[in-house]
């Protein structure tokens, strides 16, 4: 990541105000990135190490596509989204699920991500897509599929070598960790992860046009109804792209314009990386002065007697 016309201002503060009394405060940092790589603001550090968690899955994703595999086994453009989502377990969702595995004549018991509380199958666990996607890699491919998940297995090779190059990096520099799912991920710079969201928003590979064109097309199975991406992305019409992960990250990239943002709340609040997103969007001018209004009616209004303020700037 190259510093590029950098602005840089100190983290965001998010306040909880309980009848206009701080009760709870969070910060965030923020990077805003080109598709080039260059970090043209930031709030606070946007060389942050974190983990992006889920907002690494239409970058895992991209292997379904550039391994032949979509084509091999006619995926459409709803397997695709859901294989970047984090969704809810909704019956539309889990059938989303099953029918990319069985398009690859994969039967669900073949996944490994674990079964939620209360739930019946691995289909309905939020990650199911993701997975569903390295199987149909390994199908296509002729790879093992009892062991995808380790990170020595040949998809997660491929994935990594995905983000290795995206990056202009050597693979091997990359720190992998489990993530709760049980498959690898990494540990990247903040504006890193903006980057790759940058270069997937700016359309100039097919690859990355179909992950921007599936996850617009079809946002209720990126997250779902009265979830924070799905909203921003409907709202929006299709000029933004949002991917959230857990412990308070989260990624929106400006469609076919090669921009991106990345957020990290430090302590992982959901709360507050939706409240600094709205904010931070509005102020870039990424989103209508209505747009927002409406998203922080949704998701900055807390209760009756509460409700989120962002404190802050990020210059460009």
């Amino acid at each position: 990541m190259n510093s590029g016309k950098r602005s840089r201002t100190p983290p965001l503060t998010v306040q909880l105000l309980r009848e206009g009394i701080v009760e709870s405060v969070h910060t965030c940092q923020v990077a805003i990135v080109d598709q080039r790589g260059r970090l043209l603001s930031a709030a606070g550090a946007g060389n942050m190490p974190i983990f992006p968690r889920s907002a690494l899955k239409p970058i895992q994703a991209i292997p379904l596509i550039t391994s032949g595999a979509m084509g091999r086994w006619q995926l459409g453009e709803a397997d695709l989204a859901i294989a970047c989502g984090s969704h809810q377990g909704t019956v539309t969702q889990a059938r989303q699920v099953f029918h990319l595995l069985w398009r690859c004549d994969l039967d669900p018991s073949a996944l490994k991500c674990p079964i939620p509380p209360q739930k019946t199958s691995p289909l309905q666990h939020n990650c199911s897509g993701k997975h569903s996607a390295m199987l149909a890699v390994c199908q296509q491919q002729g790879w093992d599929i009892g062991e995808y998940m380790d990170r020595h297995h040949p998809v997660q090779k491929m994935i990594l070598q995905t983000i290795a190059e995206m990056l202009h990096m050597p693979s091997a520099e990359f720190l992998g960790a489990r993530d709760d799912c049980g498959v690898p991920t990494y540990l990247l710079e903040l504006g890193q992860l903006a980057h790759l969201f940058a270069q997937l928003s700016s359309g100039d590979r097919l690859p990355w046009e179909f992950i921007v064109r599936a996850m617009t097309q079809y946002p209720d199975l990126v997250a779902g109804a009265g979830k924070f991406d799905t909203e921003l992305m409907q709202a929006s019409a299709g000029s933004l792209i949002s991917k959230s992960g857990a412990e308070g990250v989260q990624c929106v990239g400006k469609v076919g314009e090669g921009l991106a943002l990345s957020l990290k709340v430090a302590d992982g609040c959901a709360r507050a990386r939706h409240a600094s997103t709205i904010y931070v969007l509005r102020q870039l001018g990424w989103i209508t002065p209505t747009i927002a209004e409406n998203l922080a009616e949704k998701f900055m209004v807390c209760s009756p007697f509460s409700r989120l303020e962002v404190i802050g700037e990020i210059l460009e």
